[in-house]
């Protein structure tokens, strides 16, 4: 069992907290799942930074058998890329990784290794909010401590071969927050640079982009394997559905973190 390091942290360890919290996110935004939505950008900082942004996300995002979700590695622990067998536990219940996806990974780059996972928040953020508004779903946690272009294509390439001998219904999950510790107007500025190419589907593009704004949006990897992915089976569109930065809550506009929450379908 994979018990959460983030509660009381990033998000109310107290059930019915929880569950308040997160519901107030979404008391402005419609909850209208989208069918054609095959993946989706969203951010993993404590709720009361990002929880709005990603709210727009998961109101939009269709019931899945099985969600992927793709984080990056902020604690360097276990291998360079690896996925989680185990059921995660979160203050709302617990949710059990889809063995037989799992299993079906050619495991060429992705191992199977739970010391990655261990202490890392990325992926457990975005499980309550799963939780809140579907059931009987499962997870594949991806978490990637290499994240250049070329890991992102093997990768990728592992989860469309798993993805596409399954006939769940799987979507793909990418967690990033964007543009660390700058000015609000001057995250705005790289962050809509990064996110246009995102919102083409270009991968290589959007690692050249990163690459000449120096950008550090900590999940690029994670954004281009699931870009990668539902570009290969079928995505050609991608919206910016909310961008927003820490600013407002942490009241320092100047020494903000962006947020950019981001679907994609055919």
């Amino acid at each position: 069992m994979r018990i959460p390091v983030v509660a009381g942290q990033f998000y109310p360890s107290n059930p019915r907290t929880l569950k308040k919290e997160i519901k107030s996110y979404f008391s402005s935004i419609p909850i209208n799942p989208d069918p054609a939505i095959m993946g989706a950008v969203v951010p993993h900082a404590g709720y009361v930074y990002s929880g709005r942004t990603a709210a727009h996300v998961y109101a939009a995002l269709p019931n899945a058998d099985t969600f992927v979700i793709i984080g990056p590695n902020h604690t360097g622990y276990g291998s360079i890329v690896s996925v989680s067998s185990d059921t995660w536990s979160t203050p709302l219940g617990a949710v059990d990784s889809d063995l037989d996806l799992i299993e079906s990974l050619p495991r060429r780059i992705i191992d199977v290794d739970e010391s990655a996972h261990m202490y890392e928040h990325s992926i457990e953020v975005q499980l309550p909010f799963l939780q809140t508004l579907f059931k009987d779903f499962r997870i594949v946690s991806v978490c990637m401590g290499l994240q250049d272009e070329e890991t992102a294509h093997d990768v990728s390439d592992e989860l469309m071969d798993a993805i596409s001998e399954t006939d769940r219904k799987v979507v793909v999950i990418a967690s990033s927050d964007f543009t660390h510790h700058k000015p609000a107007a001057v995250a705005y500025d790289i962050d809509h640079y990064v996110l246009d190419p995102l919102l083409e589907l270009n991968v290589t593009e959007f690692y050249s982009r990163i690459s000449e704004r120096d950008a550090s949006v900590c999940g690029y990897g994670p954004i281009a394997v699931m870009m990668r992915v539902c570009r290969g089976l079928g995505a050609n569109s991608a919206r910016l559905l909310n961008y927003s930065n820490s600013g407002g809550a942490a009241q320092a506009m100047e020494n903000v973190v962006g947020y950019a929450g981001v679907v994609v379908g055919k």
